[in-house]
Parts: C-alpha cells; sequence; structure tokens
C-alpha cells in the first residue's frame, strides 16, 4: 500500500471512529470525549497498532492540531455572548482568576513535591492544566441539563482558562527551554501573545461582521456564504496570530469568536449550527490521533506518584480553587460542589503537552516524560471519571431541575418567577418586547427574547424539558396559542393560562389547562383578604420567606408513616396542613397514614425549610 492510500486510510478510520464514538455516547447519554480517548488508545501503535499518527509527519500533525484547536476554541468563545455571561458572571470571574491561580499552584506545588522535578517544570505543567476547555464542558452540559447559572460559569471559564493555559505554558516553556532567563520573561511572553491576540482577533471579527452585513444586502447565496465566511475568519484568526506569536493564534481565535458571537449578522443560528458540526468532526479527529501517540511507557514511568497527583489535582485543587472563587455569588452549596467535581482537560493541553515534549525530549527526557504523562493521566482520569459520572453526580446532588417556562415578563410574569425562584426553581421568562426583556434581565431573572407563539422560540426556552409553563401575557390570543404549543407539541405535564376576558375561560378549558380567569382571580382575592386575613396578608407579603407547598410523596420511607411520626422528620417550621388522594382532600389527624404517591400540602416558614421538604418527600 503506498504512502497516499494509507494516510487516506487512517484518515478515513478516524473519521470513522469519531462517528461511532459520538453515537454511542449520545446514546448513553455520556460525554463522546471519554470514548473518543479510549478508542485513540486501542488503535494506536500501543494497542492495535493501526493508526499510527506518526504517518501525517510532526509538522502535518501540527498543523493539522493546531488549525483544529483554533477551530474548536473560536466555536465556543461564538456561544460566549454577553447573555450568556450574564448568568453567572461573578462565579466565572472568580473561576478565570482565582480558579485559576489555585489550580497553576497547586498542581505545581503538587509535581514538584510527588515527583521533585525543577520549579519551571513543575510550573509548566500546572500551567496547562488550568485548562478545562469547551471541547470537554459542552458535551458534559448537553447531557447533564443543571441550571443555566452553573452551565454558563463552567462553558465560561472553560473558554477563557482554554486561552489562559495555551500562552501561560508557551511562555514558560520559553523559560524553560532557555539556558539563561529571567521568569520576567515569562510574563513579557504572556502579555505579549495576549496582546496580539486581542488585536488580531478583534480586527478578523470585526472585519468579517461589517461584511457579513454588506453581503447580506446583494448575495442570492446568503446563508450558504455566511458559512464558509464565518469558518474562514476561524481559520484566518488561528493563523495570522501563530504566524505573529506563537500560540498567540488560539487567543486570536477565541477573541474573534467572541466579537462575532456578539455581533448582529445574518443568518447567527444557522452559522452557528454548521459550526458546532465542523466542530464535531475536527475534535473527534484530533482527540483520537492525540490519544494514538500516547505512550504508555509515560504513564507506567510515573508509578504511583502519578495517581497521587491526579487525586490531588481532581479532590483536593479543584474543588479548593472552586470554594474559593464561588464564595458569596449565586450557586446554592451543591451546585458549588458540582462545579468543583467537574474539572475535566481537554485538547489544548493534550495538543500543547505532546508538542512541548517532542522538543523537550533530547534533551531533558525526564521532565518530557513527566509533562505528558502527568497531563495525559490528568485527562484520562477526569475525562472518563468525572465525565462519565457527571449526570449520576448531578442527580445525587438533586441539582436537575425542570424548568417553569412563563410566558409574558409583565408585572405577573415577574412576581411569579419570583416566587417559584425562591422555592428554588429553574425559571425562563418569554416576552417580545425588547424594554420588558431588559427590564426583566435588570431583576436577575434569565430572559429569552421572541414571539412564544413560535414553537421555535419555546423550544430554544427549554420548552422540551419542562414541567410547568405558564401563559400569563395580558392578550388571550397569545396565551391560547402558547398553551396548545405546550400540550400538543411539547407534552408538557402542567400548563396554566390566563385567560384576560371571562368569555375566553371557555376556550382554554376546551384544551384541558388550568385556567385562571382575571376577574375571578380578584374576587378570590378579596374574599381571601376579608375571611382570612392573616394567611393572605402572609401569601402577598413580598417579603416573606416561607410559602405553601403541596409535593407527590415518592420516599418509600415515609410510605406508611403517620403523621405525627412524619412531622418528626419534616425540617422544622413544616407542617401538613392537607392530604390529596384519589381525587379527595383532607386535612389528616395525627394518626392518619401516608401512601405512595399521595399530594402533601405543606406549609412552610422559610425557602430552605421548604426546599429540604421538597427534598425528603421526593426521596432526596
Amino acid at each position: 500500500m503506498s504512502g497516499a492510500e494509507s494516510l487516506i486510510g487512517a484518515v478515513v478510520l478516524v473519521v470513522s471512529l469519531g462517528v461511532a464514538a459520538q453515537l454511542v455516547a449520545d446514546w448513553l447519554q455520556i460525554p463522546s470525549v471519554a470514548f473518543l480517548l479510549v478508542a485513540g488508545v486501542l488503535v494506536g501503535p500501543q494497542a492495535l497498532d493501526i493508526v499510527d499518527p506518526a504517518i501525517f509527519g510532526q509538522a502535518g500533525l501540527q498543523a493539522i492540531v493546531g488549525l483544529s484547536v483554533g477551530i474548536i476554541v473560536f466555536e465556543g468563545a461564538f456561544h460566549l455572548t454577553v447573555d450568556r455571561v450574564r448568568e453567572a458572571s461573578r462565579e466565572a470571574l472568580g473561576l478565570v482568576t482565582i480558579g485559576a491561580f489555585v489550580s497553576l499552584v497547586g498542581t505545581a506545588v503538587a509535581v514538584k513535591v510527588v515527583f521533585g522535578t525543577t520549579w519551571p517544570v513543575a510550573v509548566l505543567v500546572g500551567s496547562l492544566l488550568i485548562a478545562t476547555g469547551p471541547t470537554v464542558i459542552t458535551p458534559i452540559m448537553q447531557v447533564v441539563p443543571v441550571r443555566d447559572r452553573v452551565a454558563a460559569a463552567l462553558e465560561t471559564e472553560g473558554i477563557i482558562n482554554d486561552v489562559t493555559a495555551a500562552i501561560l505554558a508557551v511562555a514558560t516553556f520559553e523559560f524553560v527551554i532557555a539556558s539563561q532567563s529571567s521568569p520576567v520573561v515569562v510574563i513579557e511572553a504572556f502579555v505579549a501573545r495576549l496582546a496580539v491576540g486581542h488585536v488580531v482577533g478583534i480586527a478578523v471579527g470585526g472585519g468579517t461582521a461589517l461584511l457579513l452585513k454588506r453581503w447580506h444586502l446583494s448575495a442570492d447565496n446568503a446563508l450558504q456564504n455566511a458559512r464558509v465566511v464565518v469558518l474562514t475568519a476561524a481559520l484566518l484568526a488561528y493563523a495570522l496570530g501563530s504566524m505573529w506569536l506563537s500560540e498567540a493564534g488560539i487567543a486570536a481565535a477565541a477573541v474573534a469568536g467572541i466579537v462575532l458571537g456578539n455581533a448582529e449578522i445574518p443568518h447567527k443560528e444557522e452559522v452557528a449550527g454548521f459550526k458546532g458540526g465542523i466542530t464535531l468532526f475536527v475534535l473527534s479527529f484530533v482527540f483520537i490521533v492525540l490519544a494514538a501517540q500516547l505512550s504508555l511507557g509515560n504513564l507506567r514511568a510515573l508509578g504511583v506518584g502519578g495517581l497521587v497527583v491526579v487525586i490531588i489535582v481532581a479532590a483536593l485543587v479543584r474543588p479548593l480553587g472552586v470554594f474559593l472563587s464561588t464564595l458569596g455569588g449565586r450557586l446554592t452549596v451543591r451546585e458549588r460542589m458540582f462545579v468543583g467535581g467537574m474539572g475535566p482537560r481537554g485538547i489544548v493541553p493534550a495538543s500543547v503537552a505532546t508538542l512541548f515534549a517532542i522538543e523537550l525530549r533530547p534533551e531533558n527526557p525526564e521532565a518530557a516524560t513527566v509533562l505528558v504523562g502527568t497531563v495525559f493521566l490528568v485527562i484520562f482520569a477526569t475525562v472518563m471519571f468525572q465525565g462519565g459520572l457527571a449526570r449520576h453526580f448531578a442527580q445525587a446532588l438533586d441539582i436537575l431541575p425542570m424548568q417553569t417556562l412563563i410566558v409574558g415578563g409583565g408585572r405577573v410574569g415577574r412576581e411569579l418567577a419570583v416566587r417559584y425562584e425562591s422555592r428554588g426553581e429553574e425559571v425562563v421568562l418569554i416576552d417580545s418586547d425588547e424594554d420588558t426583556v431588559e427590564r426583566t434581565r435588570a431583576d436577575g431573572h434569565r430572559v429569552v427574547h421572541g414571539d412564544a407563539t413560535n414553537a421555535t422560540v419555546l423550544e430554544e426556552a427549554g420548552a422540551n424539558r419542562a414541567s410547568v409553563v405558564v401563559a400569563a401575557t395580558a392578550d388571550d390570543d397569545v396565551n391560547l396559542l402558547v398553551a396548545q404549543l405546550a400540550t400538543t407539541r411539547f407534552d408538557v405535564d402542567t400548563v396554566v393560562a390566563r385567560a384576560n376576558q371571562p368569555d375566553n375561560v371557555e376556550a382554554f378549558e376546551d384544551l384541558d389547562v388550568e385556567t385562571i380567569s382575571a376577574g375571578f382571580a380578584v374576587a378570590d382575592a378579596i374574599d381571601d383578604a376579608v375571611e382570612r386575613p392573616a394567611l393572605a396578608h402572609w401569601l402577598s407579603d413580598s417579603g416573606r420567606t416561607g410559602d405553601v407547598l403541596e409535593v407527590e410523596l415518592s420516599n418509600d420511607s415515609l410510605v406508611d408513616r403517620t403523621i405525627e411520626e412524619t412531622a418528626d422528620k419534616l425540617p422544622d417550621g413544616c407542617l401538613v396542613a392537607m392530604v390529596s388522594r384519589n381525587g379527595t382532600d383532607r386535612v389528616p389527624d395525627s394518626d392518619f397514614r401516608l401512601a405512595n404517591g399521595d399530594h402533601l400540602t405543606l406549609v412552610c416558614e422559610t425557602n430552605e425549610a421548604m426546599q429540604d421538604a421538597r427534598r425528603l418527600c421526593q426521596g432526596g
């Protein structure tokens, strides 16, 4: 077989394995990176010896990996919009500053103490392992639907720390290979590459956005042209940055992606989908090729020390960095625990470590072994365990909420959002008015700008995983259509619609949705104020800290227990006010025994007690 035929065969095999890994990952709901790494090792020289990365040549492999990383980083940054960052801006800032610093120092100290390397080599390893990266975080977030603030924090950290790790590692490497130099060279090299990346990225991203806007006026194939131009922009930004200064291309690609992602360009959603497909392709190819290049001898040479470093990095350094960087933020303790357990490393440390090791090995083989062995061992361990167990970890922490969609960002919608969020529920509002959207977003709510009568907008807001949809606009026609879409297309369990005109109540009820007549609701509120003033005042007080909760009993440990026995297990300040069974409601006495599936109405003094009571009744 000729060299060309061997190269073609290797490429086709790698691509086929990548596609297979993606299909298996989708089927098992596990991030695909884990399967890509295993596939690469199996077909590499260390196992079946079917694919030898040397067939691409050192220069060719470096170019392929570099351009692929540029596309991957650009695509991740393209989705890093201002609105996305706002979801967890404080936490993200902490993760890319305090968190990155703790990761660098903690990892460097661990490598230095365990392996006895020089400080420059230890700092080099620590620099590379700052990166988590969109290549591993994004697939995890696709199969683990955590709250948006958690996903936004992790994704922002991944994109920014990818750039930070690559540039800092290159700057540190220059110090490592220089026989006589000052540590100041690291700072100078870091700042220089970051500056070059910003200049090139802003120029390419801004220029491409202007080009697309003007082209859109006259081009017949605007969508096709937009896709090609954006892909070319990603490659151009990386190439220009790298030609100016080595590894500045990663920063340039990231900045260009952020600029374009936040610009109003034609066919933006279609372009994003197209780039996602390209990224999936190159990610599969590069991960398999790099894994195939891994020498198991490097991992064995680390011995027990390698496992010790992995444990320190994943189980000590990462949680400590997350804890310190998210103090005082919006994340709950359980969400901080999840973020602390999610630090998988990706393509940037793998590719850069491989290239550095090739250059280091002739002069310092021991340092090269520690570098590539530690980096790949951490990648394997974090991807396989953290990536593979991410969904189970999130389920164990009970941080996978079903969403509540509220259509209408007016007074009613915003008040409902405040109430639901105080109960720990994930709420998304939808409104078509731009001023209302900005006002609602300023109040700290997550809001989608668009027409909710459009199924695409509902899907974008998360209707596919919504347990409740509330149509609360002042327009009955809008509420009726939203209710119809929620029940027929998205099969939402609970749909509640606001009927502003009494004559329209019958039309809503024909859809078999819970209908709240605005006139009747006012009458009920007045009646409550007269007949039940204390309860009415408490329920209407915006400053109250508790609420009334109805929850279905599914915790076997509470089944067949009396109300008196159950009260001992409920949080302080919670009591069972009513039990609904088979459509019959009753106020239970202390000897009443509960059954599986009973609906319990609980009155709780605090939001914390209410959330704990919900988890207890549901078996959390």
